[in-house]
């Protein structure tokens, strides 16, 4: 029945990888089913026979699909069904997209779907690398015309030792999460975020992913020729030469004269009658060609600011190939939030809010790894207001969730742990204005955002942006770099190099080509370049504005406290029914939570009250220290002496003549029921009994002297002949 079933084997990291081929999904283009280990995702891609009209862009989806039966796992979900993609899944998808999208040709208008569906997971072989390869063949083989095959591989960092694809435990002890994609020649992509890598090691690593990569090309390459089908022909978009030409030359120089400023606002006016003056001459001319006369004024724009980049050195604003636009920082600009700060870079501006909460308000994560939870949280959003347009808000896209990956990739790191600050970490980057690399912005209003809300990070970190114009001949031709792009050049250049780091080394990249790939000489000098501008960020800029993270926190702010219990001990503390610690939340103004390995982490906005709850929650799970003062209250009132509950559960005894710094005839003189008291353990006997004094406490800790009346107290103690519960004593 499957006479065409293949299957092709090789090992990656020495770990088997295989592409099936012929038995499944068998009216796409192409499908493989990849598996590494015994993770298996079925890639597909297919194509539209014929162009997708009225749009002028290669219009190519990209799904990478989680099925929670691949891990065992029922949807947690009210409808126990797959709904809407992760995050996690979203993110997998811009990783396989960014690296395949610029080798398809750019005059194709086909509809094109990748579909990578992850069936079953093997903990220690990624089902994100795994769909990257399967894609890879699956298009590289199809009748649709494409440039590749490309590789991906992840790299690990572990003690300085460079770890291809590395296992589940390899992954929590690695200093760096690094995604390469090449083609045989290229990098394609890089995706990392690390442990303030050095520039050198982070490149080494690069090469180190690249050179695994050229070997998996060449595998895929062997089933190219195998059974690769032929290229189908397409329709190209590309404008008529001609019409092209005949447009350039009408309107070369009014183009150069509007873009000629460092104000976006400026230069979409002047381009405006600049773009109706073309439709007015050529659009009777060259009628059912209108739409293409827009795409040729793109193209026209490019021409210029290409041209005066590559062969003027000239930038659009004036600015120095190597200059970096205007920068102002700014904190405090909320008076209620818990910290914020402003980035602004030229027309790019940021305002990033941080928000402090108990550990317990950690994001609960639905997927496919290990991961569960995750107390530090970055979220971008960008309002159509930032670039001047109108359109409603519909909550985040891709771009959206890729770039708050970003910047929380890059600020993980410096991130302090929950044993140094038990909060759970929530930042948002609102994007008020955007002229390019809003992504380096929301990072350094984050920084700045974070230490001004008293959160004690590692190390302050920047991000910048490097861009890339390429010549005539491609990559392998003559190129420059320029630092911190704008919109123009990062729109009609040829890459977006994004890199995010502290004085000591990089904590994320991510970078965007619209080329085919990148030589070893390009990385280089774009690392060098980005180095240099975000220690300068650092030191001229962010510094100034906030020199280190503020000692105390906001007044609005939990105060946050933990400790640690034995685990047995935890039922001890909520007690039946929950009351123990219910009651403790009230009586002290304050949410507790507890893990189960013992760690409770105590928030309220008054600090003493926090600490009186990790003080009774200590006495609940410890027994009273002998000489240690507490709080308590008065629960019962004998003839003898007063009970005095110091934690649910731990009650004490205070002799009437413990009672205060002077003599006492009736307990009832010197306290009531109900009243709180402050009391010191004096003795604990061998059956676990607790001996307090009121009168040693308020000499500790108020000063008090004990008044002397010189008197034996000795007939007095113990009640006479009744037990420590007011209960007669049976004769012996």
């Amino acid at each position: 029945m499957f006479e065409n079933f293949k299957v092709y084997e090789t090992t990656i990291a020495g770990r088997p990888f295989s592409l099936e081929t012929g038995k499944m999904a068998g009216l796409a283009n192409a499908a493989f089913m990849a598996r590494y280990g015994d993770t298996s995702v079925l890639c597909t891609v297919t194509a539209s026979s014929k162009p997708r009209e009225g749009v002028d862009f290669f219009p190519l989806s990209v799904d990478f699909e989680e099925k929670m039966y691949a891990v065992g796992r029922i949807p947690g979900s009210f409808q126990r069904r797959e709904g809407k993609a992760s995050e996690k899944a979203i993110l997998s998808s811009r990783c396989i997209d960014r690296p395949i999208r610029p080798l398809f040709p750019k005059d194709m208008r086909n509809d094109c779907s990748v579909v990578a569906t992850v069936m079953s997971v093997d903990p220690d072989c990624s089902p994100e690398i795994t769909a990257a390869i399967g894609v890879s063949a699956a298009i590289a083989v199809s009748d649709i015309p494409w440039d590749g095959p490309i590789a991906s591989t992840s790299v690990g960092l572990i003690d300085g030792e460079i770890i291809i694809n590395p296992t589940l435990e390899q992954r929590a002890a690695t200093e760096l999460n690094l995604t390469v994609s090449s083609t045989a020649d290229l990098v394609a992509m890089i995706e990392a975020g690390g442990n303030e890598i050095p520039d050198d090691l982070m490149f080494d690593c690069i090469m180190a992913g690249h050179e695994v990569n050229k070997e998996i090309v060449k595998f895929i390459n062997g089933i190219v020729a195998e059974i690769g089908k032929e290229k189908f022909t397409f329709e190209s978009s590309d404008p008529d030469p001609e019409i092209m030409a005949e447009i350039e030359a009408f309107c070369i120089e009014d183009v150069k004269k509007a873009l000629d400023t460092d104000d976006k606002n400026v230069r979409d006016a002047a381009l405006l009658p600049i773009y109706d003056a073309v439709h007015a001459k050529f659009d009777e001319r060259f009628e059912g060609n209108e739409a293409k006369l827009d795409e040729i004024m793109y193209l026209v724009q490019k021409h210029v600011v290409r041209a005066w980049l590559k062969d003027e050195g000239k930038r659009v604003d004036g600015r120095g190939i190597d200059d970096i636009r205007p920068l102002d920082a700014q904190i405090d600009l909320l008076p209620r939030v818990h910290g914020s700060g402003m980035f602004t870079r030229g027309q790019t501006q940021v305002l990033s809010i941080a928000t402090l909460a108990p550990v317990s308000e950690a994001q609960k994560l639905d997927g496919l790894d290990e991961e569960v939870s995750k107390r530090y949280i970055h979220h971008y959003n960008f309002p159509s207001y930032s670039v001047g347009e109108t359109k409603p808000s519909r909550g985040p896209g891709r771009r959206e969730i890729g770039h708050g990956a970003l910047a929380e990739r890059a600020l993980l790191p410096v991130i302090p742990s929950v044993e140094e600050f038990p909060y759970a970490i929530r930042v948002v980057s609102e994007v008020l204005s955007s002229n390019g690399s809003t992504s380096q912005g929301s990072i350094c209003g984050s920084t700045l955002a974070l230490m001004a809300a008293g959160v004690p990070i590692k190390a302050p970190v920047a991000g910048i942006s490097c861009g890339l114009i390429t010549g005539d001949e491609g990559v392998y031709g003559d190129f420059m770099t320029m630092v911190d792009i704008q919109g123009l050049e990062d729109f009609y250049g040829d890459m977006d190099f994004k890199v995010a780091g502290t004085h000591k080394g990089i904590t994320a990249i991510q970078m965007d080509l619209k080329v085919h790939g990148l030589t070893p000489e390009i990385i280089k000098e774009a690392f060098a370049k980005t180095n240099k501008a975000r220690k300068y960020i650092l030191d001229d800029v962010m510094l100034k504005c906030i020199p280190e993270y503020r000692k105390e926190l906001s007044p609005y702010a939990p105060k946050m406290l933990t400790t640690v219990i034995s685990p047995d001990k935890i039922g001890d503390v909520i007690g039946k029914q929950g009351k123990v610690i219910q009651s403790i939340q009230e009586q002290c103004e304050c949410t507790i939570n507890i893990e189960e390995d013992g760690h409770v982490f105590v928030a309220g906005l008054d600090l003493e009250k926090a600490q009186a709850a990790i003080d009774i929650v200590n006495l609940i799970a410890n027994d009273p220290e002998i000489g240690a003062v507490y709080s308590g209250k008065v629960t019962r009132l004998m003839t003898f002496g007063a009970f005095v509950e110091i934690a649910p559960g731990k009650e004490g005894l205070v002799h009437i003549s413990k009672l205060d710094v002077k003599r006492v005839e009736k307990v009832e003189d010197v306290v009531a029921v109900g009243d709180q008291v402050i009391v010191k353990v004096t003795e604990i006997d061998d059956q676990g009994r607790i001996n307090l004094s009121r009168r040693d406490a308020l000499v500790e800790v108020n000063g008090a002297v004990v008044e002397d009346d010189g008197e034996d107290e000795a007939p007095r103690r113990n009640g006479g002949n009744r037990d420590r519960r007011g209960f007669k004593k049976r004769d012996k």
